[in-house]
């Protein structure tokens, strides 16, 4: 992942704590960047079946340090703008 590390954003991780990211799928290159407080996740794969989705939950959850269980998609399951919430 480009811009953050696994886990460099792990104080982030709290219970509860809601993640509203910008999504760009069908990336050239996937990767998670935080700027003011503003979430971008670029993925690889598609925005079809639901894939797209996942593989942001599972890159948010990387940079997190967090198992990507713990991610529920609350709202954005077909938009660019989705929020997540850390269980």
């Amino acid at each position: 992942m480009r811009g953050v590390q696994k886990g460099e954003l792990a104080h982030l991780a709290v219970a509860g704590a809601e993640f509203a990211v910008r999504v760009t799928p069908r990336a050239r290159r996937a990767g998670v960047t935080l700027e003011n407080g503003e979430w971008r996740i670029a993925v690889t794969a598609p925005p079809e079946d639901g894939r797209a989705n996942a593989a942001v939950a599972e890159a948010l959850a990387h940079a997190l340090g967090v198992a990507k269980g713990r991610l529920v998609l609350l709202r954005g399951a077909t938009a660019r703008d989705k929020v997540f919430r850390l269980e």
